[in-house]
């Protein structure tokens, strides 16, 4: 199917599908506390978890690559055959045979959405050059609500009800006719993923002109350019550490809150419908809110100081949260404060690669960049769960908040890229 200038917005319907199915991985937490019931190890979750954020960074650098030999199309409709083929296989297996979902889930269905993620992206990028932050905004919010949707389907959303896959059919069969879902959703979103024809703006839109003093974003760099600044490390470490602090805080959302709620009193029923209800609805909706609202942000006042402003304040709620969690009405505060920051990672990393490096290649350029996600993928809920079977969650959110306020000094050490210094 084709698209035009005058029905680009299709483009956007498009994008939210497919990021709806790929959110996939943060629904993750949901199954967590059912598989440690099972005899799963806390840190096994996470590991399952990470490996599934790992290989979507790893292959997300492979799928930048491809997109210009197989086009965004196939390339989108891949990543869902991969994804769904992923969690029907774990199903099929038995989801609460660690070593096959391992397999499965984490390292199959993790690279079908590294396949699909940057797609929409790159694409979105490419139909609306005028409002980058703003559509990658919304091709990514998707994502995060994704996950709330998938929750609330499989399990119990605490007072505000919901589904009970989960209970009615098991995790296994959950897990197939989840993957079937992706699949179909994935494929119909790959409809309207095409770039437009070379050449090609919006009406009435000038491209910003290079000058001497600010030529960011109005160059393109390959991947071997950007590879030789300072800048792209700069932002890789930025976002690893912007990463680490919310994926952890991912990993961790319904257990570490179930024991701190415990411990404050709370019977175990209450406490992991609190903990279900923070993730589900509250940190997941915001989650994909603040990629919206970031995006717009950005739109007014620079990517850079978006990106300070977000990393400042999600520092101070990741160590705040070790106390604000034992309480339901502070921990649906902080969740919410801390998916809307997080959130916002996803439409602000995009368009600075694209602002620093040009908007031609980002599809292969904001690949190497994500890399940040599978190191902070695996740094982040890796340590959390290790030293939740420590007995100390709060000393990782402590440290992940840290890293927050150190990713303020690196990307404020961002300048504007040039070729003369690539």
């Amino acid at each position: 199917m084709s698209t035009t200038g005058k029905n680009r917005g299709m483009v956007v319907l498009g994008a939210i599908l497919i990021q709806l199915a790929l959110g996939a991985i943060y629904a993750w937490s949901v199954y967590t506390g059912i598989l440690v019931d099972a005899g799963w190890t806390k840190a096994e979750t996470q590991w399952v978890f990470s490996a599934g954020l790992a290989f979507f960074a790893i292959v997300m650098v492979l799928a930048g690559r491809m997109m210009p030999k197989v086009g965004p199309q196939k390339l989108a409709l891949s990543g869902g055959i991969v994804l769904g083929l992923g969690y029907i296989l774990a199903g099929l297996f038995g989801a609460e045979n660690f070593t096959t979902t391992f397999i499965f889930v984490g390292i199959l269905g993790g690279s079908g959405i590294g396949l699909g993620y940057v797609v929409p992206i790159a694409v979105g990028m490419r139909w609306f050059p005028d409002k980058k932050g703003l559509i990658t905004g919304l091709a990514v919010a998707g994502f995060g609500f994704g996950a709330t949707l998938w929750m609330a389907l499989a399990d119990k959303l605490g007072p505000l009800g919901g589904g009970e896959l989960l209970s009615k059919v098991g995790i296994s069969n959950t897990f197939i006719y989840y993957g079937i879902a992706y699949l179909v959703i994935v494929a119909f979103g790959s409809i309207w993923m095409v770039f437009p024809p070379e050449g090609w703006a919006p009406k009435g839109w000038t491209p910003p002109v290079a000058t001497k003093k600010n030529s960011a974003g109005t160059v393109d760099f390959n991947s071997g350019e950007m590879l030789r600044t300072p800048q792209f490390y700069l932002i890789l470490l930025t976002f690893t550490f912007g990463a680490a602090a919310g994926l952890m805080s991912i990993g961790l959302m319904r257990l570490w809150p179930k024991e701190a709620l415990t411990q404050a009193g709370f019977t175990a029923e209450a406490a992991g419908a609190a903990a279900t209800l923070a993730m589900a609805v509250f940190f997941a909706l915001f989650n994909g809110l603040g990629r919206i609202v970031w995006g717009i942000i950005s739109d007014k006042i620079g990517r850079k100081t978006s990106i300070i402003m977000m990393m400042a304040t999600q520092g101070l709620f990741v160590i705040l949260f070790q106390w604000m969690a034992g309480n339901p009405y502070t921990l649906y505060l902080f969740a919410i404060l801390i998916g809307f920051n997080f959130g916002g990672n996803f439409a602000l990393f995009p368009t600075i690669t694209a602002d620093t490096f040009g908007t031609k290649y980002v599809g292969q350029n904001y690949g190497w960049v994500f890399l940040a996600y599978a190191v902070g993928g695996i740094f982040g809920p890796v340590m959390g769960g290790r030293l939740g079977d420590m007995g100390n969650f709060p000393l990782a959110f402590t440290i992940c908040g840290i890293l927050c306020f150190v990713a303020v000094i690196t990307i404020s050490l961002v300048k504007p890229a040039s070729k003369a210094t690539a």
